[in-house]
């Protein structure tokens, strides 16, 4: 099992309970973070001493407060200490529910497990931190059916741009502007239209107003 635990977790309560599942697992070597800099701190100073951390428990979101820091978000925290640890595992411990963003985490950020706050996270995380020790990713089932849901929409970068302008307030008709600046193509009004009208007619959408709510809701805008 796991040796040496860095858990960046700013909610007291959320520790603890990730201080019980360890306990559990008899993992007694674990060191806390309530701030996401200390967290980066804590790894290079492991890194030095050659005594490096097995895995990274953390949150996504930290809420500010009167110590400014460097590093706000879990994202971001992960990045940082990849660079140091490339093969550093990682587990997000989080309350986000949105598919769109649990996707990008594994697709983009390379994480090796989520678990999301909720009832029975305990159980939830201990079976995270069993997987990912055996090199195997891990996504509880409903969450595995959610992200499987949006794959199946497919969405392309592309599709994500037109959605993204129009959720900045550009209108459609402003849309093959942007896209040409920056050699996007299709870049026609009426390839926008029909792309557009695709999308709303596959997710049974009515509006754009609608398109850019729903691909809210997913996360991936």
């Amino acid at each position: 099992m796991f040796k040496k635990i860095l858990i960046a977790e700013d909610h007291e309560s959320s520790s603890i309970s990730v201080q019980k599942t360890l306990e559990d697992l008899n993992i007694s070597n674990a060191d806390y973070a309530y701030y996401c800099d200390d967290a980066l701190a804590k790894v290079k100073k492991s890194i030095r001493e050659n005594n490096r951390y097995d895995l990274l428990i953390t949150d996504l979101s930290f809420e500010e407060d009167h110590h400014k820091q460097d590093i706000n978000d879990g994202k971001e925290l992960i990045l940082k200490i990849r660079e140091l640890v490339p093969d550093l595992k990682v587990i997000v411990f989080s309350g986000e529910h949105k598919s769109g963003i649990i996707d990008s985490l594994f697709n983009e950020y390379q994480i090796n497990g989520f678990v999301r706050k909720a009832r029975n996270d305990s159980k939830e995380l201990k079976k995270a931190i069993a997987s990912v020790y055996i090199n195997e990713n891990y996504l509880s089932l409903d969450l595995k059916q959610e992200v499987k849901k949006l794959n199946n929409y497919e969405f392309t970068s592309y599709d994500i741009t037109l959605v993204s302008l129009l959720s900045q307030g550009v209108l459609q008709k402003n849309i093959p502007t942007y896209l040409q600046n920056n050699n996007i193509k299709p870049n026609s009004l009426s390839s926008v239209e029909k792309r557009l009208n695709s999308l709303k007619e596959n997710l049974n959408v009515a509006s754009n107003e609608q398109l850019v709510a729903f691909c809210k809701d997913l996360g991936i805008i």
